[in-house]
């Protein structure tokens, strides 16, 4: 326990700064363009915001979580919920101090991504969802920036499992 804490202490040092940062970064992008989309749609409520051949921006509050998956109508359900989720963000954040490299950075999205809809559930009790990919008739998920940093950063994490050599020799 002792080493490990020694070894957290010295990746706080000039990192720990431009880590930090990158984190508020992606956070303070996410607010923007929820505060951006929210405020387009109070001005002309029930709207598409943006419409293309495959994308649209229309606003919709996911109380669930990734693309409105477990969505409760129970309080309780949703308060337990979001409990876990700051807990599971609380264990990534320990995982990034004891990172590096790529799988710091790929960290570091996910901690961003997730503390920006984190702060949304508790602010709003929802998730502000608003880009809608689509082909003709069938839509993806509807997401927002948080989703597309959270989802990046699990995609690297895979990768960089798949790719990494010590992992792999053991199989």
């Amino acid at each position: 326990m002792c080493c490990e804490l020694r070894m957290i202490i010295k990746n706080l040092g000039k990192n720990f700064f431009i880590n930090s940062s990158l984190v508020i970064l992606i956070f303070l992008l996410d607010r923007i363009s929820k505060i951006y989309v929210i405020n387009l749609d109070k001005k002309f409520p029930g709207s598409e915001i943006f419409a293309s051949k495959y994308l649209n921006i229309n606003l919709i509050w996911n109380e669930g979580i990734a693309f409105g998956l477990l969505s409760f109508d129970q309080e309780n359900l949703y308060n337990f919920l979001t409990i876990l989720i700051i807990l599971i963000i609380f264990f990534i954040f320990i995982m990034t101090l004891k990172s590096n490299g790529l799988k710091k950075l790929a960290l570091i999205m996910i901690l961003g991504g997730a503390l920006g809809n984190a702060f949304d559930r508790i602010l709003y009790k929802a998730v502000p969802d608003f880009f809608d990919f689509h082909i003709g008739n069938f839509h993806w998920f509807i997401f927002n920036l948080a989703d597309i940093f959270i989802t990046l950063g699990v995609i690297f994490m895979i990768l960089l499992e798949m790719t990494d050599k010590t992992n792999n020799s053991n199989i």
